[in-house]
This record gives structure tokens, sequence and C-alpha cells, in this order.
């Protein structure tokens, strides 16, 4: 049976002395300086020696070496530095979560989505909840699918708009609406004058498409792969508005979203048979811990599907 009065191990003793200075660590792993870190914290750089001491004398070695006129952190410094670094983002977060169980209606909900999206999409849903909830804040992150869904894994965010929706079990979704995709070509352009056009008709065309890890740049692959051709991509972008630039140049075909009522100058849509749409959802953890804010907003957003 074991002695539940038991000494405390090594490990143990170690980790009550680096409990109360998680935050001097990860400051030192950020800045890489003493001074720096001593200021970010704002302490005395002498305390932050002392502290760094006596957690090299709990570890039986040290957390610094010299390096030129400052120091660095040595390999074990560096493995307590992460270490504390990863334990500080999870006391946040719970301090986050025990904050806004207090007061929910003054909660922070961190937001990606598509830059296609931010266009009218989150501006109304975001409009909408804070109605409601005026006090709530927001952090709003644009990106690629995969830069959002790679954030949303981390934890760094807590909801997602993305299209389509993630084939991931480690995902919950929840379809928001359908967007029909079309082929933007210059004006001028040999397809310009037609109702609607077959995707492998495209096979000779030079396409303009958003670089890999774009939701639109997978959809692109996989119909000319269906179409059993390989695109000849002449440039590619980051930006919906650059790629239809360049398409209005005269410098590539594109596939799309419906630009709004009418398309831009320079531009002729032209809607493909059969019709292609891809679904934007609402994506976040299947393991959800969400804070009373987050939990709020979500539900706000899933109603207007």
């Amino acid at each position: 049976m074991p002695n539940e009065f038991a000494s405390p191990s090594a490990d143990q003793r170690l980790v009550t002395a680096l409990a109360p200075h998680l935050a001097l660590l990860s400051a030192l792993r950020e800045t890489g300086n003493i001074t720096r870190a001593a200021d970010l914290l704002g302490i005395p750089q002498p305390t932050v020696s002392r502290r760094l001491a006596a957690l090299a004398d709990a570890l039986g070695a040290p957390l610094t070496e010299p390096a030129g006129r400052g120091i660095r952190l040595t390999r074990a410094g560096t493995i307590l530095a992460d270490t504390a670094a990863r334990a500080l983002a999870t006391v946040e977060a719970g301090a986050r979560q025990a904050r806004e169980e207090v007061e929910p209606d003054r909660g922070h909900v961190v937001l990606g989505f598509l830059h296609l999206l931010g266009r009218s999409l989150v501006p109304k849903f975001v409009r909408g909840f804070r109605e409601r909830y005026p006090n709530v804040r927001f952090t709003l992150v644009q990106g690629s699918r995969q830069h959002i869904l790679d954030r949303l894994a981390a934890g760094e965010l807590d909801l997602a708009l993305v299209a389509p929706v993630p084939d991931d079990p480690a995902l919950a979704s929840v379809a928001l609406a359908e967007q029909d995709l079309l082929l933007s070509v210059p004006e001028g352009h040999r397809l310009a004058g037609r109702s609607r056009i077959r995707f492998g008709e495209l096979a000779e065309e030079q396409f303009v498409t958003l670089e890999h890890g774009y939701g639109l740049r997978q959809i692109t692959d996989a119909l000319c792969a269906e179409a059993g051709f390989e695109p000849r991509i002449a440039f590619e972008g980051q930006e919906s508005d650059t790629v239809r630039g360049l398409v209005a140049a005269g410098l590539g075909v594109a596939l799309l979203p419906r630009f709004g009522l009418e398309p831009p100058a320079g531009v002729v849509e032209i809607p493909l048979s059969p019709k292609v749409s891809r679904t934007i959802c609402l994506t976040w953890p299947a393991a959800e811990r969400f804070t009373p804010a987050v939990r709020l907003f979500r539900d706000h957003v899933r109603a207007q599907a």
C-alpha cells in the first residue's frame, strides 16, 4: 500500500520549484535575454538572475550559458522553457474560462475564417451577435483553409469558418451555406460568350489559382483530376481579389465564387456544367471545452444555418 506521506521525489521537488516561475521561463524563451525578460515581466534583473540560479540548483544543472555579451538557454533550460510555455498557455486558457464563467457577457471569441468570407458572412454573424452581447470581444484571424485548421488544432482558435467541410474526426462541423463556384475568364476570351461550360473543356487553358492549402485550390485540382488533366498553372496567389485581377488582365482563367450582383470590370463569370459548389461550415474541436461566450457565439451561428 503506497505511503501517502512519502517524501517527494526529485521530479516533484523540481515541479514545486518550477511552478511559480513559468512566466519567467516563458519570457526568457521568447526574448533570449535576461534584461528583456525582466522588462517584459516588470521585475528587476537581479531578481531574474536569482530565480534562475534557484531553479538551476533544483535541477542540478545550469539553465543558461554565456553567449557573446548575453546568455542563451542550455539544452536542459530549453526543455524546461518549452514545457513552461505550454503549461502557461494551459493555465492562461483555464484562467480565461474561469473568468468568463463568472462574466459570460464579457468574454472573448477567437474566430478564424477564409479571406473570402470576411466580405459579408463574418460581419453578418458578428454584427447580429454583438447586438445581443455588446461586451463580447472578438479576435479575427484570416488565412488559408489549411492555416486556419492548423491553428484550430493547436488551440489558437476557438471556432473557424472554412470550406469545404473538414474530413477530420477530431473536428465537429455544421454546414451553413452552399456557395456556387463559377469559371472566371477575361472579357474577350474564347469562352466568354458561353452560358455554361464543362470543366473538361479547360485542359488547354492557363489557370490562375490560389496557393496550395486553400480550399479553392483543393477543389480546382480535384476537378481537373476528375476531368483527366493536370492544370497548367500560370500564377498562384493568396487573395481571391488578386486572382480576379490577374484574370481581368488576361493572364488566365480561375475557379472562384460569384463576385456579387455583377462581376468586376474585365471579368466574365460562367456557370459550370454540372454545377460546382462548396459547403461553408463552422467547425470546432470535437472535444469542445468552450467558454460561455464561445458557446453562445457557436449557437448563434448554428441558428442562422
